[in-house]
């Protein structure tokens, strides 16, 4: 039976898995995107994911947790120093996998993963989005009273 075995082993032995599974979570920090297969790409994910929300609180512990599984001191100052604050404020889902069609010698299923907001193109529209606020009909003539108001006195202060 098979109950609860969820990881992808992805043809490798544990300890491959897990060290080829830290260079490329090492790669994707310092690069912030990189090219791989799906299947490899949806593990990353699942590894990577986990490590950026413990960046999140710059604490000692979390730093031995996530050097433990990066086993890349750089890495792990760039993860906690650059994409943590970039991704503060977002509550999970920091990466993002494009596919890109087929790899041309072995037909694998290839994919770009990348970190969320590092992507300038994706981005764009959010940049300059304006937050819209909603008024109702009592609301309308209740805000801009006080407004008009304080600028008469402006203009009796001015006289």
């Amino acid at each position: 039976m098979r109950h609860g075995k969820k990881n992808n082993h992805l043809g490798r032995k544990t300890a491959h898995r897990k060290a080829m599974l830290a260079n490329m979570a090492c790669s994707l920090i310092e690069h912030k995107r990189i090219n791989t297969t799906v299947a490899k790409a949806k593990a990353l994910k699942q590894f990577v994911e986990p490590l950026v929300t413990k960046s999140k609180e710059d604490t000692t512990h979390n730093r031995r947790i996530v050097f433990a599984r990066l086993r890349q001191k750089d890495a792990v100052t760039a993860l906690f120093r650059d994409v943590a604050v970039k991704v503060g404020d977002r509550p999970g889902g920091y990466t993002r996998i494009i596919k890109l069609g087929n790899r041309l010698g072995d037909n694998a299923d290839m994919a770009l993963i990348e970190l969320v907001d590092y992507n300038e193109t994706y981005n764009v529209g959010k940049a300059t989005k304006k937050k819209s606020t909603r008024r109702s009909r009592r609301g309308a003539g209740a805000a801009s009273a006080p407004a008009a108001v304080a600028s008469v006195d402006a203009v009796k202060e001015e006289e």
